[in-house]
């Protein structure tokens, strides 16, 4: 595996929500193109309807925004290393990308960075992207893919390192956390759960817990996967937004 300096990688989760709060309050523009896109996801399900799915768009950045984004640091001292996390979050998806875009470029000055996250390839490095773009806000350097080869490009991502090769699996962050040993402090809320939590219960700050959770593990399995010793010096940072 890649040997990178533990302290050059900025461990990440996204937490991401439909853009409104049911099918019914999109406009009719909308309404039509999730329709389309929902005729593709429903394939052979006759018994499912747009509306009914409507849950599950927040997954796809064209019809989702981000609510939360979640950050870890490791901190290597003389005795042990200390994981340093912080959250930018809100309902202004704007202001919440801009303030990342802004960490991440201050904090990727200097040495090679790395971005950590589990299926960050396909999903949230991506979804930060697109979302970015929508906001006409410019991409990162270290998020940007454009004019790199694949070696160039500095994101790792934790379910691809378990996969070795195989391309044809996928293992969730929890399988893989149990499978190795590693605690998972999951103890309230799942991804399938968030956009309830957002929109009915308007409780951002559990959203931000669950998020703040998940980049615990994946720094751990990590370090697992390194043959580190798990980190148990956690420090959590106020939330920006």
């Amino acid at each position: 595996m890649l040997q990178v300096p533990l302290s050059n990688i900025l461990f990440l989760d996204i937490e991401t929500v439909s853009m409104q709060p049911s099918f019914d309050q999109l406009t009719d523009e909308w309404k039509l193109l999730w329709a389309k896109k929902a005729g593709v996801l429903l394939r052979n399900k006759e018994e499912e309807t747009p509306e009914g799915i409507y849950s599950r768009a927040g997954i796809y950045a064209e019809f989702g925004k981000i609510v939360c984004i979640s950050c870890g640091v490791i901190q290597e001292g003389t005795s042990e290393k200390k994981l340093v996390l912080k959250s930018f979050s809100g309902d202004d998806e704007k202001q919440l990308l801009a303030d990342f875009a802004n960490m991440v470029n201050k904090w990727s000055i200097g040495p090679p960075k790395y971005l950590c996250a589990h299926n960050g390839k396909e999903f949230d490095f991506p979804y930060l992207c697109r979302r970015m773009v929508v906001h006409h806000i410019a991409v990162p350097a270290l998020l940007h893919l454009s004019g790199k080869k694949p070696w160039e490009v500095n994101h790792l991502d934790t379910m691809e390192l378990w996969k070795f090769g195989d391309f044809k699996s996928y293992t969730s962050l929890n399988l893989l956390a149990c499978t190795l040993g590693v605690p998972t402090p999951k103890d309230d809320i799942d991804g399938s759960m968030v956009g309830e939590v957002y929109w009915k219960e308007k409780d951002l700050a559990r959203i931000v817990t669950y998020c703040q959770k998940d980049v615990v593990t994946v720094a751990q399995v990590y370090l697992r996967m390194q043959g580190e010793d798990l980190i148990e010096n956690i420090a959590l940072r106020e939330q920006e937004g």
